[in-house]
């Protein structure tokens, strides 16, 4: 299938940013949006991978590159590396609460602290409600565009872009969707301001982040908001990204037709075929 790919520039409120836009084959009429938002590793390979997916069914996708400027200079592949190796022995607690990141950093060696500062930024709470400030303009952008019905927009994230998916869907009242690939919840508070229905997916060998999950579900309940659930036995953290070591392939399946239901349900788009 012929896809038509882009890289744009999308003016925020606060800066602007690269963003990875691509359309499906036909461009007729007004076609549901996803915004794909990244991992720790910025608008890789496996990142624009998934944007064409989408495009491949039918939607707009669009994968901003939140990092654009100072931090991507500093998250290079290499330094990921050094710094993912750091955490494989870091507490389960640090992703839970981004203040810890300060100190685990300064046990660091020192050439490898400013790698773990700029993970400590990008995670911190006034970082990512920037970025939920930065994806409010890609969904205003998607829906300035003739291609893109306005009222049919929704979102998907991995690990650090899963919590943004959350973030954004407080950000954003008209986001209609909003699918969480094992990613930190939203400040609970905020969750009232949600008008999308939320999709979460977590690998059950992932504490630190899958043990906060029952708390959004009481908050979502509370907030009459919609949001379902679901943990894949034996996967870890990642096991959607088949070009990392965590990858699970028959998690990665079930939970890519699960999201497509789920973007049919509340975007219109095309269902997966019955088994």
């Amino acid at each position: 299938m012929s896809l038509s790919e882009q890289e744009v520039e999308i003016k925020g409120p606060r800066r602007s940013f690269d963003c990875f836009r691509v359309f499906p084959e036909s461009r007729s009429g007004k076609r549901p949006a996803v915004v794909v938002i990244h991992e720790i590793f910025g608008t890789d390979a496996h990142i624009r991978d998934v944007a064409r997916r989408f495009a491949s069914l039918g939607y707009v996708a669009a994968a901003p590159n939140l990092f654009s400027g100072e931090v991507q200079k500093v998250l290079t592949p290499e330094n990921i590396g050094l710094a993912m190796r750091a955490f494989a022995n870091a507490p389960p607690e640090l992703r839970r609460d981004p203040s810890l990141f300060a100190s685990f950093a300064q046990s660091q060696p020192p050439d490898l602290r400013p790698i773990l500062y700029a993970f400590g930024t990008v995670t911190s709470p006034a970082a990512q409600a920037g970025f939920a400030l930065d994806l409010a303009a890609v969904s205003r952008y998607l829906r300035s565009l003739p291609e893109v019905d306005p009222a049919r927009i929704g979102s998907v994230g991995f690990c650090f872009g899963g919590a943004m998916s959350a973030r954004f869907a407080t950000a954003d009242p008209d986001l209609r969707a909003a699918v969480i690939f094992y990613g930190q919840n939203p400040p609970l508070e905020d969750v009232p301001k949600i008008g999308a229905s939320v999709l979460g997916l977590y690998g059950g060998e992932d504490p630190g982040i899958t043990s906060t999950v029952p708390d959004l579900a009481a908050a979502m309940k509370k907030a009459g908001k919609s949001f379902d659930y679901h943990v894949y036995p034996g996967a870890r953290h990642a096991f959607f990204n088949d070009t990392r070591p965590n990858y699970h392939a028959e998690s990665a399946k079930d939970a890519w037709i699960r999201v497509r239901r789920f973007f049919a349900a509340t975007l219109g788009g095309p269902a997966p075929r019955p088994k």
